[in-house]
């Protein structure tokens, strides 16, 4: 699953389909004030004006006055004309609200082409109140002071994400099975969904995870069960999909481990039976987690070693198309596939974070990953129906929204994975907004969403 509003109501949209003033101005406190302005006229004793009337003179000035009259109230007429024309329109460019047009069909509104816009409606929880948030990705508990990051939100050219209505998801939740399948991202993104649907459960102890387990980065499997709506949301840890295994017998001395990329990770049967399917892949597939580490890819038996890392990842998702297709009841199972986060790192060698205090006004190429275009390559071409969920280009411009120095180690800068509250929670209002909208139309070829019973 989002913009700069003053005091004033002003906004300032960030979308990847305009281009920005580069002194746009941020200030909050910013006003505008018109000045009078002082006209000089010069002046006439009263006797010598009385002196001069005459019946002509009077009728004169009655004519003129009714012409001063006329053309103020002609003034008025146009000006409140005016403002019913213009403000619904700078309404609905402000603030994202408004009625669409009909010739907008939310049928074929593309939900990720739009803009971030300020929403004091912002953020949708607190992170300290939620204890699935993990430490090193709640920034405000962690020392960051500028909040201005937690009031963005997703504003679609052509549609509005309606308001997140927790009950009501709640509601529609029961019984269903939610999983995320990926990286640290996809973990992420599960903690904020846990979060969000937390905001509705009055006894918030009845939310836990079916282990007791405890958050960490290594652990396969998380899961958190709503007791009183009968759901539960899990994360499986697969960051690449495929399987890792060690080194094979007689391979190189440099081969340590290998991804078999035509074999789905082991843990994959436990993906199959679930209501809501979303998967990651893309922040592993870079040379110092795969050949610097001595991790290599083989297909069959053959040890691919001069093998490119975009055909690996190529590869891997064909087989993980190949698994859905013949694993998965796409009947009732939601399948989607999130595409790759870009990171806004300063430098190559990811040493320095600059998190800045406002989304950026140039994407700087980040808007685009071979990861991303591959991923819509594949799903083009499969014969069940999976949603792609577009958060590369809508992300691009969150260089604000980073851990940065703000984890549980400051030491260490972060400018891969968000903060949370953040925007995981726009990736899930757009999924939830998938799943649940009322409108009784698909956004996809052959998805439609749930209903109430569904």
């Amino acid at each position: 699953m989002m913009e700069t509003m003053s005091n004033s109501g002003r906004t300032t949209s960030f979308s990847p389909t305009t281009s920005f003033n580069r002194s746009t101005s941020f200030n909050r406190s910013t006003s505008f004030k018109s000045r009078t302005p002082t006209v000089a006229s010069p002046t006439v004793s009263q006797s010598s004006w009385v002196s001069r009337v005459t019946p002509f003179s009077w009728v004169s000035r009655w004519f003129h006055t009714l012409i001063v009259i006329f053309t103020f109230i002609s003034f008025l007429i146009a000006v409140y004309g005016g403002y019913l024309y213009v403000m619904p329109s700078l309404n609905l460019t402000f603030h994202g609200y408004g009625v669409l047009e009909p010739a907008q069909s939310i049928s074929s509104c593309n939900m990720f082409d739009g803009s971030w816009v300020v929403d004091d409606n912002y953020p949708l929880y607190n992170a300290t109140e939620c204890p699935f948030v993990e430490q090193g990705f709640n920034c405000l508990a962690n020392g960051r002071r500028d909040k201005d990051y937690l009031k963005y939100r997703w504003k679609p050219n052509n549609c509005d994400i309606p308001r997140f209505n927790v009950q009501s998801i709640l509601d529609k939740l029961r019984g269903k099975r939610v999983v995320f399948v990926g990286d640290s991202m996809s973990r992420t993104q599960w903690e904020s969904l846990i979060c969000l649907l937390m905001t509705g459960v009055e006894d918030k102890k009845s939310v836990y995870e079916v282990n007791g387990n405890k958050i960490t980065k290594q652990i396969r499997y998380l899961g958190a069960r709503f007791s009183s709506f009968n759901f539960t949301v899990e994360f499986f840890r697969s960051v690449f999909l495929v399987q890792q295994r060690w080194m094979p017998r007689h391979a190189p001395k440099r081969v340590k481990s290998i991804l078999k990329l035509d074999k789905l990770d082991d843990i994959s049967n436990q993906w199959i039976n679930s209501d809501v399917l979303i998967f990651n892949t893309g922040q592993w597939w870079v040379p110092g987690k795969l050949f610097d580490t001595g991790c290599y890819f083989q297909v069959g038996n053959s040890l691919k070693l001069g093998m490119s890392i975009p055909t690996a990842f190529r590869t891997a998702l064909d087989t993980w198309a190949a698994w859905v297709e013949e694993k998965i009841a796409t009947n009732r199972t939601h399948v989607f596939f999130r595409t790759f986060e870009p990171s806004h790192w300063s430098d190559p060698t990811r040493r320095f974070c600059n998190v800045t205090d406002h989304p950026m006004l140039d994407t700087s190429g980040r808007d685009r990953s071979i990861f991303s275009d591959t991923v819509h390559e594949v799903v083009k071409n499969m014969t069940v129906p999976v949603a792609v969920l577009h958060v590369t280009s809508m992300s691009s411009f969150r260089s604000d929204a980073h851990v940065g120095n703000w984890s549980d180690k400051p030491s260490v800068p972060d400018c891969s994975h968000w903060c949370l509250p953040g925007l995981p929670d726009v990736w899930n209002e757009i999924i939830l907004f998938y799943l649940f909208n009322d409108k009784g139309l698909s956004f996809l070829e052959g998805f439609e969403p749930w209903h109430s019973g569904g």
